[in-house]
């Protein structure tokens, strides 16, 4: 079994009889029940609606846990079966191939709670929680550290996965401790300095580990009504610095210091630039957006001729922050 990281109705664990289960699937309407819990595990479920792009094939089998004990009997079923597994959060930093993904897809964002502890002044967080909503949330509570956050599309396990960041501020910064999943169906605790955090990537990133919870530190004790507003304008900069009337997944590339990837995109000229359904935007040109009907494969080539292009004009490869996962096709033409 091989884990990638990067919904129907979600799972919890059941009392009902495996060997029951076991036989009660449903060829005819491509579903499963999942061993030991009330799971439905869905054949050929399409993907586009999971990711922020809004593209994307199909899943040979989606599975969406609610809980901790749902995912290991999810991992427990791909690791019996020898079905490569891949982990979709919120899907907003994920470009899906036209073609759609092998195995299993177990969708982390139904694994949610949250719980801010005034003595420490931590904030313990599933994986599956929205990085905006626990922004308000640390906000309202007077609670400091997460102003910067509140623009930041994705799940907590995703943040923790890319070491997402903006304002000079970024999850590392704050990280106590994260709990992931082993593929033995085991839990592991790693520190920040386990994880090998530098500028959006960390370790987490092509291993077989994939995050349950995450520990952050925080500083309780402000005034709610001061990191309220703070909170705000950090949130009012995205609205008018970075399109948001059109699907997207956010920043493409990562920033080649000292250059911002936007800056160079610019300058040369492919603002507006546009294939198929897939556009560079005119706000910034550090996002492309879907204007509409575009495939998985408009957006691959446009970042594709993107590369090529400031490759040619700066001799700077950019280094897509987007995740790529699936068959995408060797040339664009």
């Amino acid at each position: 079994m091989t884990i990638s990281q990067a919904a129907t109705k979600a799972c919890t664990i059941s009392a009902l009889n495996t060997k029951k289960q076991e036989t009660t699937n449903s060829i005819e309407s491509g579903t499963i029940l999942l061993p030991g819990t009330d799971c439905i595990i869905k054949s050929q479920a399409s993907l586009s609606a999971f990711t922020s792009y809004r593209v994307g094939g199909a899943a040979q089998w989606y599975v969406a846990p609610r809980n901790l004990e749902a995912m290991q009997a999810s991992i427990k079923y791909a690791k019996e079966r020898d079905l490569p597994v891949t982990i979709l959060g919120a899907g907003s930093n994920l470009l899906v191939s036209d073609r759609g993904l092998p195995g299993l897809i177990i969708a982390t964002r139904h694994l949610r709670y949250s719980y801010f502890d005034p003595q420490t002044g931590q904030l313990t967080v599933a994986a599956g929680e929205s990085i905006p909503s626990i922004a308000w949330s640390a906000a309202e509570l007077g609670w400091q550290g997460l102003e910067w956050a509140v623009g930041i599309p994705g799940t907590a396990g995703g943040a923790v996965v890319m070491n997402a960041g903006a304002h000079n501020s970024c999850i590392a910064d704050m990280l106590v401790s994260a709990q992931v999943l082993l593929s033995d169906g085991t839990l592991k605790t790693l520190t920040p300095e386990q994880l090998g955090y530098s500028y959006r990537t960390s370790l987490l990133q092509g291993s077989d580990y994939i995050v349950t919870q995450a520990t952050l530190q925080l500083k309780p004790g402000a005034d709610p009504a001061q990191v309220v507003a703070l909170t705000k304008q950090h949130k009012k900069h995205r609205l008018t610095t970075q399109p948001y009337n059109f699907p997207s997944c956010g920043s493409v590339f990562r920033n080649p210091k000292p250059y911002a990837a936007g800056w160079l995109i610019e300058q040369t000229g492919l603002k507006g630039y546009q294939i198929g359904g897939a556009q560079v935007a005119q706000l910034h040109a550090n996002f492309i957006v879907n204007r509409g009907g575009a495939k998985a494969s408009d957006i691959f080539c446009l970042i594709r001729h993107i590369q090529h292009q400031v490759q040619e004009r700066w001799s700077i490869l950019l280094e897509p922050e987007v995740k790529m996962i699936g068959e995408f096709q060797a040339a664009c033409g």
